[in-house]
């Protein structure tokens, strides 16, 4: 097998990885599958979950379905295709940052038990999203694969620039996996090259596109930054809510930037 063929099929089993890692897409186990090195897929990830959400919202709105109606369904369907992976990530953090005493927060976020904390951020996150994909009428399946991609690069970031609080756990190798900045450029690119695909489709929306990127990386930085503040660092669990609050933030800076 030459360098090139050898490359190519790594890379399609590093996707293959990252979407049984990070979804719950029915996709059947293969042997021989490597979950180390999943960080590094998982804007593209994102940009898979953003084009399924995407097809069902046409579907939906060929259907006739009112868009309040089609958003909810959408973040529905949205914590399906995820098995509530990074929401309920989301969920321990915020139950973890409501105890005052610091050095009891992780163990609060690793019991599995939702207190009231974590399921008011989960309303939170989940009203925002709908509220805000409700008043974005155009390009909804462009902003979405947006959210989704920007989301994960944000994961990325927080994984790279923060230490690491616990000894094992579901996010540990990542620390291993993104180890330089090198790492987040892929992730970048094909992100910036989604907002470059908004302008090419429709050149008035050069603001729009330029907005997206920088609002991207803007709360992307930010929300790993917040939760480092708060805790010294991260787990697994909060790499999760950096993605459903980057998502959620993301979407309504957007209905800002398109009117």
């Amino acid at each position: 097998m030459s360098h090139q063929c050898w490359w190519w099929k790594k890379l399609l089993l590093n996707i293959y990885s990252s979407i049984l890692f990070y979804t719950s897409i029915p996709l059947p186990y293969l042997n021989g599958l490597d979950f180390q090195g999943v960080a590094h897929i998982a804007p593209f990830v994102g940009l898979v979950i953003g084009v399924i959400l995407g097809l069902c919202d046409a579907g939906m709105n060929y259907l006739g379905m009112p868009v309040l109606t089609r958003s909810a369904l959408v973040v529905s369907i949205w914590i399906a295709i995820t098995g509530g992976l990074h929401l309920d990530g989301a969920m321990d953090t915020a139950d973890g940052l409501a105890v005052g005493d610091p050095k009891r927060r992780l163990e609060v976020m690793a019991d599995s038990a939702t207190g009231a904390f974590g399921a008011m951020a989960a309303i939170a996150i989940l009203l925002l999203k709908t509220t805000a994909l409700t008043d974005i009428s155009e390009n909804r399946w462009l902003m979405m694969m947006a959210a989704c991609g920007w989301g994960r690069w944000g994961q990325q970031l927080a994984i790279l620039r923060y230490p690491y609080l616990k000894p094992t756990g579901k996010g540990a190798f990542h620390k291993q996996a993104i180890r330089s900045y090198k790492d987040l450029l892929p992730g970048l690119l094909l992100l910036c090259s989604l907002s470059g695909l908004l302008w090419l489709l429709n050149g008035k929306h050069l603001f729009l596109a330029l907005g997206m990127i920088f609002t991207g990386i803007a709360i992307a930085t930010l929300t790993g930054a917040w939760f480092n503040h708060k805790l010294g660092g991260h787990t697994g669990d909060t790499y999760g809510a950096v993605v459903e609050w980057t998502e959620a933030l993301f979407l309504c800076v957007l209905t800002t930037l398109g009117s």
